[in-house]
Formats: structure tokens, sequence, C-alpha cells
């Protein structure tokens, strides 16, 4: 498990890391991205 968070560390310092994040941003502060989400999120917990 300490290997995956290492991984995800460094790339969130590349610049395609940066992007990636920067992106995510800007969906989560969109309320329609928002909603697919939570809605997708919910189908998935529900399958379990």
């Amino acid at each position: 498990m300490a290997g995956l968070i290492a991984r995800l560390k460094a790339y969130s310092r590349t610049p395609q890391g940066r992007r990636t994040i920067a992106s995510a941003r800007r969906a989560a502060s969109d309320p329609r991205k928002r909603a697919q989400a939570r809605s997708l999120l919910t189908r998935l917990r529900g399958r379990r």
C-alpha cells in the first residue's frame, strides 16, 4: 500500500499529474459533474 501512495505522490509532482489534478478540480467545481459522480458512486456501492 505504501508503494502505491509513493507512486501517486510522484505522479502528482509531474507536469502531467498537475494537469490531471487541475482538470479534476475543475470538474469537481461543476455542479453537473458532481451530480454525475455522486450517482456513479451510488451505483457502484449498490452492487456490493
